[in-house]
């Protein structure tokens, strides 16, 4: 896989689960991705706050984006996924941010890879 981001849908997840495959095994996650915890509201402080989380960000980090890219880029964190399916409420400016750090990072460091779901089939 030679991309920053990818985008499953939590159908063909579930429908692995009932022919009993492992979910992240064939929707291409890699077991050891991290999982970024989103529930209803997607903004910047949201995502900075849970990928600090997730990624166990030094006390020192920021929630901003350089230092996310900082923390990001310095860490061995290699797989993320950030589950969209609750997400009521999402700041698209904030999101797509988040989005070109991923790739950003991917392009000069080759990590991390990104997989996101989301409810449907219309990934557009």
């Amino acid at each position: 896989m030679t991309q920053a981001i990818y985008y499953v849908t939590q159908h063909s997840i579930e429908q692995n689960l009932v022919k009993g495959k492992i979910s992240k095994a064939f929707a291409n996650i890699p077991e050891q991705a991290i999982a970024i915890p989103i529930e209803e509201r997607l903004d910047k402080e949201t995502l900075l706050s849970s990928l600090a989380k997730a990624g166990n960000f030094p006390s020192w980090f920021g929630h901003n984006w350089d230092a996310a890219w900082d923390c990001l880029t310095d860490s061995d964190i290699e797989y993320l996924t950030l589950d969209l399916t609750a997400v009521k409420n999402m700041n698209t400016e904030d999101f797509n941010v988040f989005k070109s750090l991923v790739e950003d990072a991917f392009k000069e460091f080759g990590k991390p890879q990104l997989w996101i779901v989301v409810a449907s089939d219309d990934l557009s």
